[in-house]
């Protein structure tokens, strides 16, 4: 039996795959590179959902209908906002998970329309009330990374900004059967619909082994402090038997491709930031020299949460809520996967290996 079900073919999709000999992500047919920072959030989603989603969509303006919908769930957000005013102690995560809740599955507006465009509306509220501040309404003209900039700063984000979260949005869209697609697709495989299975696949990215990674690595940065700092912070790290966040992956055996994508829009965004970011690409580099050192048999680089960190951080958006955002843009890939499975028509059913004790005989 294989631990974790590594190597397990439970599903076909036409939807993504995840090379990790050769660091490649296809995304429908298309090279990552193709897709993130190229066409647009709305675009991708076009291309995931194409053919499985009623009424076929891309031939509508996927912009104007997600802004419609951000719209339609805007006063369903607002009654969920003044709940969690009332219960402080819920997490930005738990408060999406309320959010999406509230919706009906007697909705009649398309349940795919309804989960995409509920989480940056609760997200973004969610982040102002945590600040003290009023949530902000959606605005159907702007993009769905421009509008969730918006929604969060009570501002219109500058065109660099909005491409920068577009291009990550697209970077996270989908990726392979990883463990929150895999819930909703077993979610879905039951018959219990887009809402519930897309709860699911959030439920599963709440674990800090599947979603949690981006913040730590900021964490890492304030401690290491300066570029004198690095070596002895990595070298300890490691003599204490700790990982170093942003680096490996379960999948990929060399440079996550996806870093590659989100190092070059941080890097649009430097600014003011721009020593944060040179700090970052000195970490990144000698820690790779390290690992190689420490770990000669073993494959450690880059992953996508190192970049995303600075990204999302360059974008003024707070650690707490880099998961669910990570979550905007993984919803078009749950969504397209459970709207797959439901094509299916079979439960997805595994079995187990009973280890435990034999009844006593009589």
């Amino acid at each position: 039996m294989t631990s974790g079900l590594e190597g397990v073919v439970a599903a076909e999709t036409v939807l993504s795959h995840v090379d990790g000999e050769n660091g490649r992500l296809i995304i429908r047919g298309r090279e990552l590179d193709d897709i993130a920072g190229k066409i647009s959030f709305e675009e991708v989603c076009a291309l995931l959902w194409e053919g499985l989603a009623e009424p076929d969509l891309p031939e509508r303006d996927l912009r104007e209908v997600l802004g419609t919908a951000r719209v339609a769930v805007w006063p369903l957000a607002q009654k969920v906002f003044a709940l969690c005013r009332e219960t402080p102690a819920l997490s930005l995560i738990e408060g999406l998970r309320l959010g999406l809740s509230a919706l009906s599955d007697q909705d009649k507006l398309p349940h795919h329309l309804l989960v995409t465009a509920m989480v940056p509306v609760m997200t973004a509220g969610l982040i102002r009330i945590r600040q003290g501040l009023e949530p902000v309404a959606p605005d159907e003209a702007l993009s769905h990374a421009a509008d969730f900039l918006a929604m969060m700063t009570a501002r219109p984000p500058k065109r660099l900004q909005a491409h920068a979260l577009d291009t990550y949005l697209s970077a996270v869209c989908d990726h392979g059967l990883n463990a929150s697609t895999f819930t909703a697709r077993v979610i879905a495989s039951t018959q219990a619909g887009m809402i519930s299975s897309v709860i699911g696949g959030l439920c599963a990215l709440k674990g800090p082994l599947h979603g949690g990674a981006p913040g730590p690595v900021l964490d890492m940065l304030d401690e290491i402090g300066d570029e004198k700092g690095i070596r002895p912070w990595l070298e300890r790290q490691l003599d204490q038997g700790e990982r170093l966040m942003g680096f490996g992956h379960r999948i990929y055996k060399v440079r996550d491709p996806r870093a590659d994508v989100l190092k070059g829009a941080v890097r649009l965004l430097s600014g003011d930031d721009s020593n944060r970011i040179a700090l970052a690409e000195k970490v990144e580099q000698v820690a790779l020299e390290v690992l190689a050192e420490r770990k000669p048999g073993r494959r450690l680089e880059t992953n996508v949460e190192f970049y995303t960190a600075l990204l999302l951080e360059a974008l003024a958006i707070p650690r707490e809520a880099f998961t669910p955002v990570f979550a905007i843009g993984r919803t078009a890939g749950w969504v397209a996967h459970v709207l797959e499975q439901e094509k299916v028509g079979r439960i997805i059913r595994p079995s187990s290996v009973y280890i435990g004790p034999e009844p006593l005989a009589a």
